[in-house]
């Protein structure tokens, strides 16, 4: 006669047990027999300055659903970052989910405090918040830098593209391979943040410069130091044969007259310029069923930036999208509607003010050479990447009316380090938050996106700690690396 085998059951929760499973697991019957555990895993590298708290849909669970699990989530997993680092001094905060993060640190600290003992000062010496609501412009808007334009077409997910074995090069048709795409790459890390176009001509000289050392090694007697340097060359010929492959595979959609036009549109949009040419560009796109989240992106951005579109236009747009891509879509409208991006014209349209305050426009004299961080966009500052440069500048008093112009509360807060119990105050009007560390280092400061950031943005930031005379680097926190469609992928399910 067979033993009967003993089985047992564990269940871990990452990164936390939520009262609802239990629940499931009672109703089900099956609480006895489990085992359940937590595996508090709040916060992914994915490369040397970011971090992810791998939220995928926060954005949609906040403005739409209500559900503000992922603002807890991401509070915690701050308050874990100062156990190893220290509780950070200075919090700057822009948005409703990042002011209710600030406030949730506070009563972290007051409940589980970090014990400072003798790290008298802490790593990072400031935390700025910002929520995606606060600026839905930007990943709206085509990413034209390396990195950003990889996601744009191929979606970038946790450090690698899948594409076909064929643009790498391979034989096989049909199967796909895994491209890893990180720091660790020294030409990706090279290349990453630039404009696609010098890309392609850092690509050229490079291998040019490779082709022209073999022709004078074949043809002249070479010292061995010499024969040295350039195997040390060749060794980065994978890599170099890499993007080469990648960076035509993104030439064939950049090449093509109907990606420029969708920049220039989007150009026409941000600068408000032609709002007849912009409609009829859209309504044009839905005649033709082209892709719905192409089409509802540039609807969106085109909302956005006029505070809406006028009932008219609005009902019209409505109504041809149903008419064209099918009823079942009415979900998706409504969920962009109850989001904030896209909606009727009923307030004063404050684009043009903020734009003009901030420098969100500008006018490129070249890519290959930048001295903004409009070159991402090819003409477009980040709004997001202002707020950020004012905030470590001189604070964000300067720009006091145009931040209230913006989504949600703001907030300043000085953060006691000496005391484990200090309870953080309000600084009004504060001026600048960044303090330059007493032993001389370049002060870090950690820029969290709750709602998800760009590749674009990221780049902003690293261009930014770059300049000359800059005394801090950047360390990104986000819920989720994001795009347009990404976004609005969560947002126009039909499954909702």
């Amino acid at each position: 006669m067979l033993q009967r085998v003993q089985r047992e059951y564990f269940v871990y929760f990452v990164p936390r047990r939520t009262v609802v499973c239990e629940k499931i697991f009672e109703e089900e019957k099956v609480h006895q027999m489990l085992t359940l555990g937590e595996f508090p895993l709040y916060v992914v590298p994915l490369d040397e300055d970011v971090l992810s708290f791998e939220l995928d849909l926060s954005l949609k669970e906040c403005l739409v659903d209500g559900d503000t699990s992922s603002i807890w989530h991401v509070a915690n997993a701050i308050h874990k970052l100062e156990f190893a680092f220290g509780v950070i001094p200075n919090v700057r905060a822009k948005g409703k989910a990042s002011t209710k993060v600030a406030d949730l640190l506070n009563s972290l600290q007051v409940e589980d405090p970090v014990n400072m003992g003798d790290m008298a000062i802490p790593e990072i010496n400031t935390l700025i918040l910002l929520d995606r609501e606060v600026d839905m412009v930007t990943p709206m808007c085509f990413q034209l830098t390396y990195e950003g334009l990889l996601d744009e077409i191929l979606q970038v997910n946790n450090g690698s593209v899948e594409v076909d074995a064929s643009i790498m090069g391979g034989q096989q048709d049909g199967k796909k391979v895994k491209v890893p795409l990180n720091s660790s790459d020294k030409l990706y890390k090279e290349i990453r943040d630039l404009n696609f176009e010098v890309v392609v001509q850092v690509l050229r000289e490079k291998a040019t410069s490779i082709q022209q050392d073999y022709a004078e090694v074949k043809s002249t007697s070479q010292s061995v130091s010499e024969l040295k340097d350039f195997v040390k060359k060749l060794n980065s010929l994978p890599e170099i044969a890499r993007h080469v492959n990648l960076a035509q595979h993104l030439q064939s959609f950049t090449c093509k007259p109907s990606f420029h036009g969708r920049l220039d549109i989007e150009q026409t949009i941000l600068e408000l310029q032609n709002y007849e040419i912009c409609f009829e560009y859209i309504e044009e796109m839905i005649h033709k069923q082209e892709p719905i989240v192409n089409v509802l992106r540039l609807l969106v951005l085109f909302s956005l930036t006029n505070s809406g579109l006028p009932r008219k236009n609005f009902d019209y747009l409505r109504r041809e999208i149903l008419h064209s891509y099918g009823f079942e879509h009415m979900p998706s409208l409504y969920n962009l509607e109850k989001a904030g991006l896209l909606k009727k014209q009923e307030t004063k349209n404050n684009w043009l003010t903020i734009t003009k305050a901030l420098q969100l426009i500008v006018d490129q004299t070249g890519t290959s050479n930048p001295n903004d961080i409009s070159y991402i966009f090819s003409g477009y500052a980040p709004l997001s990447i202002r707020l950020v440069q004012h905030a470590i500048r001189s604070g964000w008093r300067s720009i006091e009316e145009i931040i209230r112009l913006l989504p949600g509360p703001h907030l300043d807060l000085k953060r006691g380090v000496s005391n484990a119990n200090s309870i953080s105050e309000t600084v009004p009007g504060a001026q600048s938050i960044i303090d330059r560390v007493a032993d001389g280092r370049r002060s870090l400061v950690l820029v969290v996106f709750i709602g998800g950031v760009t590749f674009a943005e990221i780049a902003a930031l690293r261009f930014l700690s770059a300049q000359e005379g800059i005394g801090y680097d950047f360390i990104v926190g986000t819920t989720k690396i994001v795009n347009g469609n990404t976004i609005l992928d969560t947002l126009i399910s039909t499954k909702n």
